[in-house]
């Protein structure tokens, strides 16, 4: 699991799961100390790693050791708020890195160790569709997730491929502080809830047990496009 080590990588999507269910976690993060005390924290033959996904040709060699891999998620993210008026172009490169080179570089290693029956769930998110000021590169990033899903569940066919779309998920360390722009998301809403946690968990494992679903982008905002 690409990008495990907190927030949405960890406490949001798959690792602690999956290792319910006594599958082996390797999870990433940036920062070789983050990934070893997530690893530490799941426990059993879990794995940390160092990678990061805006560096895309370091990827393969830091990916060499590991075996056969069933279920492959992808859930690094580079905020960036990032207007054109200010507009910093570090700050572009790494966050549009990350998902349009990084994410495909990973597969890319991966491939031949992809079992038949594999799956991969990538992550988005609503900025495709809700931008807001200074979104201008994450938006078009999470776009392109939605269109990379179409191509590589055709490329790597018999290998399942999808992508997750969250909202705002309202109870991850992010969004910690921001009472105000939380209480409006929420009264966006029908029912007046927020993403959550738990959300993201069963729609990941949704996404990676049913045979079924292939190039398909599942979007889970508590029904905020509607309002």
């Amino acid at each position: 699991m690409f990008g495990g080590s907190g927030g949405i990588g960890f406490a949001v999507a798959v690792a602690d799961a999956l290792a319910r269910r006594g599958e082996r976690i390797v999870l990433t993060s940036r920062d070789a100390g983050r990934a070893e005390a997530a690893a530490r924290k799941i426990g059993g033959d879990a794995v940390g790693l160092a990678i990061d996904l805006a560096e895309p040709t370091t990827i393969a060699a830091k990916l060499a050791r590991l075996g056969p891999v069933d279920h492959l998620a992808m859930l690094a993210n580079e905020r960036d708020r990032n207007t054109v008026k200010d507009y910093n172009v570090g700050g572009a490169l790494r966050a549009a890195t990350v998902k349009l080179v990084g994410y495909v570089e990973i597969i890319h290693a991966l491939l031949p160790r992809l079992t038949p029956d594999a799956a991969v769930v990538l992550f988005g998110g609503q900025a495709r569709e809700r931008p807001y000021p200074g979104s201008t590169t994450i938006t078009s990033a999470n776009g392109a997730v939605t269109t990379m899903v179409w191509t590589l569940a055709l490329e790597i066919a018999p290998v399942r491929v999808n992508a997750i779309h969250p909202g705002l998920v309202g109870d991850t360390p992010a969004w910690a502080g921001n009472a105000a722009i939380l209480e409006r998301t929420r009264a966006q809403t029908p029912g007046g809830r927020m993403v959550t946690t738990a959300d993201c968990v069963t729609a990941t494992l949704f996404l990676l047990d049913t045979a079924s679903m292939n190039g398909a982008n599942l979007v889970i905002d508590a029904g905020w496009g509607l309002v």
